[in-house]
Parts: C-alpha cells; structure tokens; sequence
C-alpha cells in the first residue's frame, strides 16, 4: 500500500479581523486540496502571509514574518497575499525568500497557483487592477473553540485621505443576506458561541449585495435578520462608522436577544477642522449624540474608539480638542494609531508634517488615557452580575473571558469552564487591570 504524504501549508495574518476571517476561508481551500495545516513556527512546504498595510509597522513585519519562515525551512515555498501584496507586490517579491505575491481578487485562487512549489530566483506577481476587485467572497474564521470572525462586507467608497484600503480591497460590496445566515448557521452547529461581524466598513452593509451599487438590504436588516438564527448566543459589531451607526440600529440591539451592548466607533479625531482634513463623514457633535444615544438606551454598553495622531496639520490645540473631547465623553477605551505616511494619499502630500517625536509623546498621552478609561469604565461594572464566555487558553495557570459588555475577567484554569457561559458578579480590579468575579447560584448557561 502506497502511503501518499500529505504537504503542509502553514499561515500567518497581520491586521484586522477581516484579514483573519480570509485567512480561515484560504486555509480550508488549502484542507480540501489535501494540504495538511500546521502551525506557523512548524516545518511546511509552503507558508502564506497575510498582509496588512494599514501601519508602517505592519509593512516591517512582513520581512521578519519571512525570516522566520526560512529559517524553519530554506526551502520552503514563501507566498504573500493581501493589502500590501495588492498595493506594492514589486516590494514584497523583491524580499528574499519570497516566492508568489497574489492581489486582491488572486489570493482566493491561490491553490491554483501552488501546483509547482519549486523555489525560483525571481518571484511572479499576480495581482489584477483594484477596479477589478468587483466581486464579492465570503470568509469566516474559527481561530478557537469560543469565537469566530464572519465578514459580511469588503471594500470602501469613502475617501478618507489617510488610507489605503480602497487601493487594497477596491469598492464597497457586500455578502447576500443569504449567505451571511447560512455562515452564521454553520458557525452556529460548530459550537461557537459568539460570532464577530466583521467587514471594511460594515455599516454600508447592503451595497453591492448582488452586484448592484444600489442597497438591497441595510446593516439593520442584517442585523435583525441574524438575531433570528438559532443557535447563536452572542453576535458582536465590530468596528462601525459614526454616520452609519444609525439610532434603530442602537435601540434594536438594547432590546435584541443576541447581540451584546458593545461598539466599536471611528473617531480619528476630536477636532472639526481635522475631521475635514481627513475628509470624514462626520463632526464631532454626531459622534457625541451617537455615544449619548447608546448610554441612553444601554447605560453598562462598553464603548471603543479609534483616534489618530499626528495627522498632517496636527496643532498642540487640535491635540489637545481631541485629548479633552475624548475624556469628556463616556467611552470605555481607545486604539491609538500613530499616524504615518502611506503612498499615494493625498495625507502624505499635505504640509504640517508632525515630528516623529511629537507623535509618539501624543500617543502616549491617550494610551494612557485610555488606561484610565478601561479602569473607570470596569470600576462602573463592580457589583454587577454579567455573563462571562470563557475562552480556551492556558495563560499562566489562569483563564481568560469576556463578559458580554467587554469586561475581561480571570480565574484559577478549569478547563471545564472553556467555551461555557456562566453567571457572575464582578467583584474586584486586581493588578493586572482584569476583573476578579464569584458564580452565581445556576450559573451555566450553555
């Protein structure tokens, strides 16, 4: 009997939750082509990165990703998929060690192009024009037992000028509705308990559904319509623009049966004069009437937001709008991007270029903002009994979970409590800035 030995792929993702739900989608083509899937740091015949271009950080990483893929294997198959191989695939195939650089529309036919995993001298580029980017693929990704990432959504109309992703990922276009709920229904009998939707800009959630610009459903008929899906206990909205996140959709979710009292908000900044420069959808008013508007209706929501700093024209009175506006409002924690330079935006041509070192100190400053944030806004939860998912990690003798309005907690490892929910007080901040909890009496809840 002749023992076929199966090759083996292994992956590595940079940036947002979309990249990781391709990423998912990808592996599995690969699984049913008879790759075997191990991890990053094992021995594979071919490696696949998945690249981000959001930050200059991610644009380094990528060199280093592939240094360590070559030194597991030197003669090993290097490919690149993603933002930065859509946007400079002559930079990446010029690396050494990499082998295939595949743009936006590409990369979901990669097993195509990995028949011959032979390494060469020079590497091929694949990769169409962003306007050819027109069509639509669906992706989720299970990276544990407890959670999973469904897109609903691809690519972006608007026109901020700091960013790249319409370069990347091309127009706005969305999953059919159809398909969004047989996903869900499928991650559903996995027994997943939470599902993240995610997307570039999900609140346009509806364009290009059927191939069309016009908008056959809205975000909010996404979202009552995946309220109704058997099986899953918790639907959460990942990142949604302030325009877009409209007061039906915040009132449906306070009195919704799946979804958790969580958003994530854009900002960028809290400067008006900024928010024109980077050619946003909104000013700061709308934003506070959005965060007004869900405090309103869900007074314990946990409320995220993304700011940028350094941006072109970026004045210590811009930084200090944005610093004061941000701890006036009622939100729960920052990300902070430090702002820098990506090519071809029209950012990167206008004047008042901030100093490194100024935006790293004003990084700083809302990084640590957004400690005091986290610790006022866990403070406000002490006392309350919430509903914890435990996830499945082993850190350091504890385990980790969420509570369903983002309060992470921790206690002793029990790997009977992995991916069950379970009724809880919260009782106490300790060191490490997480949430010491004790059960409630009948606290399983699945």
């Amino acid at each position: 009997m002749i023992s076929i030995v199966k090759k083996k792929v292994a992956f590595y993702t940079l940036g947002c939750k979309l990249n990781f739900s391709e990423t998912s989608t990808i592996a599995r083509s690969f699984q049913e082509e008879g790759f075997e899937r191990v991890d990053f740091s094992d021995h594979a015949d071919l490696y696949v990165i998945n690249t981000c271009s959001v930050t200059e950080n991610a644009d380094k990483r990528f060199k280093t990703i592939v240094r360590q893929a070559q030194k597991v294997n030197p003669e090993a198959f290097v490919a690149a998929i993603g933002c930065y191989a859509q946007l400079k695939p002559e930079e990446l195939v010029a690396i050494d060690g990499v082998d295939l650089v595949l743009g936006a529309t590409e990369k979901f036919k990669i097993t195509d192009y990995v028949n011959d995993l032979t390494k060469n001298d020079l590497g091929a580029i694949h990769s169409c024009e962003i306007e050819e980017a027109d069509f639509y693929v669906g992706s989720y990704a299970i990276g544990d037992r407890t959670r999973a990432f469904l897109k609903v959504q691809d690519g972006c109309d608007y026109k901020c000028t700091y960013c790249t992703i319409p370069l990347a990922r091309g127009i706005s276009r969305s999953d059919t509705l159809a398909n969004v709920l047989r996903n869900a229904a499928e991650i559903s009998a996995k027994g997943i308990k939470e599902i993240v939707l995610t997307g570039v800009n999900i609140g346009d959630y509806g364009k290009g559904e059927f191939g069309n610009k016009k908008h056959e459903h809205t975000f909010l008929d996404l979202v009552k319509a995946l309220d109704e899906v058997d099986g899953i206990h918790r639907l959460r909205i990942s990142s949604i623009e302030p325009n877009l996140l409209k007061n039906e959709t915040i009132d449906f979710v306070a009195q919704s049966n799946s979804f958790v009292p969580h958003f994530h908000i854009p900002l960028q900044s809290g400067s008006d004069a900024l928010l024109k420069k980077m050619r946003r959808r909104y000013m700061s008013d709308l934003y506070v009437e959005r965060v007004n508007r869900i405090k309103e209706v869900m007074p314990h929501a946990c409320i995220g937001v993304d700011v940028i700093v350094g941006f072109p024209g970026e004045t210590d009175a811009h930084f200090l709008e944005t610093y004061h506006f941000l701890s006036a409002l009622e939100i729960s924690y920052l990300h902070v991007f430090t702002y820098s330079e990506r090519d071809n935006t029209p950012a990167a041509e206008m004047d008042g270029a901030v100093p490194k070192k100024v935006r790293n100190k004003r990084s700083k400053m809302l990084r640590g903002l957004s400690v005091k944030k986290r610790r006022a806004f866990y403070e406000s939860q002490l006392g309350t009994t919430r509903t914890v998912l435990f996830e499945s990690e082993n850190k350091q003798g504890y385990i980790h979970g969420f509570t369903e309005n983002y309060v992470k907690v921790k206690a002793p490892w029990n790997p009977e409590l992995v991916n069950t929910l379970h009724r809880v007080r919260l009782t106490e901040i300790v060191e490490d800035g997480l949430v010491r909890f004790e059960f409630m009496p009948s606290t399983v809840q699945a």
